[in-house]
């Protein structure tokens, strides 16, 4: 029997041609396709052409089949709907027994709703998932692939669960004023800069993109293990609360960050510092002098109020809410640091008002600004200017315990990881750095 032609009209309205072969029917679907080609005028000509699809199930899925000639798609839906059919005819001369377990397959779809699915595509399904997983685990597998693909997961995007963690650790260390506060503060930042940089829902973050993130950062690895750290927290968070699988916690498979005796602890010259400070733009010097001429941490400055700077008492108070040991200190303004603090002092408000990612983004561009003709850069160094001062004035007043105090460590930390070898006369040249001399 010749295969018939004929056309029905979808749902939207669109006209496919069927190529039916006794009970067999196969669909030709067209399309209109439209390029640009340049002429040799430089001008631009689009041409339209059709395109023919035949849906070919022969092998158990769908795949189309496309064709420029309206006569080969035709010719090649007759010879599926042929090569169907025939299988359909052959079905006619199956045995009891198999014709009993046909309408036992049957019935197994049609009880689990999926009776418009051909058994032939049912069989070409289970026969690949056993290729993959085994016969004895395609059923478990794919129960444990539901239940970590839940339909019913809340989507979040990493923002919205970085300030939930957040939101939870701030009420659980409500009673920690000052540890607890400062712990937020940090999280809130490196938080930040995580949700800036995956914009996307949780549960599409990848390992692949937490590892090119880490090896991207431009920073110490003590650094990045810390950020590492806060992700992995983070993912921890949201697998806890169904946001993503357990167990898909994409910083899990990441490289870990080994610090230990990974950074040297390096000083700089009074040449070197008085170039960072030349080149520092003038609300970012006194943050510098602080650091050089004072030893204060980092973190402590980016928290420092200018009413915490007691230049008529000539010392600045790191208060317990502000140290990283949780211990109010008394450190002595020195008095080249007098010189610096006096031609910035303010009454009131933070000594550097914006994020943690602008300091940091603020120390390289200092350090890039430094280079001339006849000079390279001075490299920003992890920790210097605290390991500098340290250093500096240890040689300068003999006297670890006095240092200690100022500092906020212990002698023996002192001795152990900030006292580099230096001379008096490097202190004395260090502690009488003014302003002028870094014009």
């Amino acid at each position: 029997m010749k295969a018939k032609l004929k056309t029905r009209a979808t749902e939207k309205g669109n006209k496919v041609r069927v190529v039916t072969d006794g009970n067999i029917s196969v669909d030709i679907y067209s399309r209109t396709k439209t390029i640009k080609k340049t002429q040799p005028d430089e001008t631009v000509k689009e041409y339209t052409y059709t395109v023919y699809e035949v849906a070919d199930f022969t092998h158990g899925k769908r795949k189309m089949r496309s064709f420029y000639v309206l006569d080969r798609a035709v010719a090649e839906a007759e010879d599926i709907a042929r090569r169907l059919n025939s299988g359909q005819t052959l079905a006619a001369q199956i045995d009891n027994r198999d014709a009993a377990s046909y309408g036992n397959a049957k019935q197994i779809l049609i009880d689990a709703g999926l009776e418009n699915i051909p058994l032939e595509i049912a069989v070409a399904h289970f026969a690949e998932a056993v290729k993959i997983l085994g016969s004895d685990k395609v059923v478990e597998s794919a129960q444990d692939f539901n239940r970590r693909n839940p339909t019913e997961r809340p989507p979040r995007t990493v923002r919205e669960v970085a300030n939930e963690l957040i939101e939870l650790k701030t009420k659980r260390l409500k009673d920690k004023p000052g540890k607890g506060a400062r712990y937020i503060e940090d999280l809130n930042g490196r938080l930040g800069t995580l949700a800036e940089k995956f914009s996307v829902n949780v549960d599409t973050v990848t390992t692949t993109d937490i590892q090119t993130w880490l090896d991207g950062m431009d920073a110490a690895p003590r650094t990045v293990r810390n950020c590492r750290n806060t992700a992995s927290a983070l993912f921890k968070f949201a697998e806890a609360r169904g946001y993503i699988c357990k167990g898909d916690n994409p910083v899990t498979a990441t490289e870990r960050i080994k610090t230990k005796n990974a950074e040297a602890i390096e000083i700089y010259s009074p040449d070197e510092i008085v170039r960072l400070l030349a080149a520092a733009p003038d609300t970012f010097k006194p943050v510098l002098a602080i650091q050089a001429f004072a030893g204060l941490r980092s973190a402590e400055v980016m928290r420092l109020d200018w009413q915490n700077i007691k230049l008529e008492r000539g010392h600045i108070e790191v208060t317990a809410a502000n140290a990283k040991t949780a211990s109010r200190r008394v450190v002595p303004i020195l008095p080249n640091l007098a010189a610096w603090l006096k031609k910035s002092k303010k009454k009131t408000g933070k000594l550097f008002p914006s994020s943690r990612a602008y300091f940091h983004e603020l120390q390289r561009e200092v350090s890039k600004r430094t280079a001339t003709d006849k000079l390279a850069a001075v490299a920003w160094k992890h920790n210097a200017m605290r390991h500098s001062f340290i250093s500096y004035r240890v040689a300068a007043v003999q006297d670890v315990a006095k240092v200690a105090l100022e500092a906020g460590n212990s002698p023996a930390m002192i001795f152990g990881h900030y006292r580099e070898l230096v001379t008096a006369d490097d202190a004395k040249k260090w502690f009488s750095i003014q302003p002028k001399a870094a014009k």
